[in-house]
Order: structure tokens, then C-alpha cells, then sequence
């Protein structure tokens, strides 16, 4: 699975929202700086041909639709960033996480519990 610019994937998080939209409809959901409607056609575009999204033609417009599950992409993102920042290692990014205050003891108690049950 390729890696998506950070313009990609805001466009992905508005796709995988909405279901299915049309350019116009992606360009209502952007609160930011919104890019220039042939701008934002051509991203999706882009995302057609990295295999993202596809579309439904409805004469000269496209309505288009993700094709790659949130999911799917979040385990790809996630194991990416930990093999690149963190070494492969879960325990590093966790560490992390604790010595920058992000995760309380209570919840690392909460994962510590969830890891425990899946054991048979």
C-alpha cells in the first residue's frame, strides 16, 4: 500500500466519512485553506490511481468512493511508523508515549488487562 501526502489522506478521512461524494461535496467538508476545485479533482484522481478510491460516472461527473477500508490503511500507517521510528518495537512507542505524558498509568493498566484476557 502506498504512502498518501498529508493532503491525500485529509482527502481519504473526508471520503471515508462521507462514503461516497462527488468533488463538490469533498470541497464543502474541508474547513482548512480549500484548494482550487481542478486542485482537488486532481487528488482524488491521484488517489484513483494509487487504488484509494474509485468511481461511478454519472455523465460527466464522477461520484467517487473509497475502496481501501480506514482500517486497513490505520494497520498499514501504524506498523510503518513504529518500524521506522520505533525500531519494530511496541514497547518503544508505548515508552514514548509515557515519557512525553500522552498515556496515564490507568491506561496502560487497561491495556495490560486486554492483553491478559485475549491469553487463553
Amino acid at each position: 500500500m502506498q504512502k498518501l501526502t498529508n493532503k491525500e489522506e485529509e482527502i481519504m478521512h473526508i471520503l471515508w466519512k462521507l462514503e461516497k461524494a462527488f468533488v463538490k461535496d469533498v470541497m464543502a467538508e474541508i474547513t482548512d485553506e480549500q484548494p482550487h476545485y481542478n486542485t482537488l479533482s486532481t487528488i482524488i484522481r491521484n488517489l484513483e490511481d494509487k487504488g484509494f478510491v474509485a468511481h461511478h460516472a454519472y455523465g460527466n461527473t464522477h461520484q467517487y468512493y473509497p475502496i481501501v477500508k480506514k482500517e486497513d490503511y490505520r494497520k498499514n500507517f501504524m506498523s510503518s511508523a513504529i518500524d521506522t521510528y520505533f525500531n519494530s518495537s511496541y514497547k518503544n512507542m508505548v515508552s514514548q508515549f509515557a515519557k512525553e505524558e500522552k498515556i496515564s498509568a490507568e491506561e496502560l493498566r487497561e491495556i495490560l488487562e486486554m492483553i491478559e484476557n485475549k491469553k487463553p
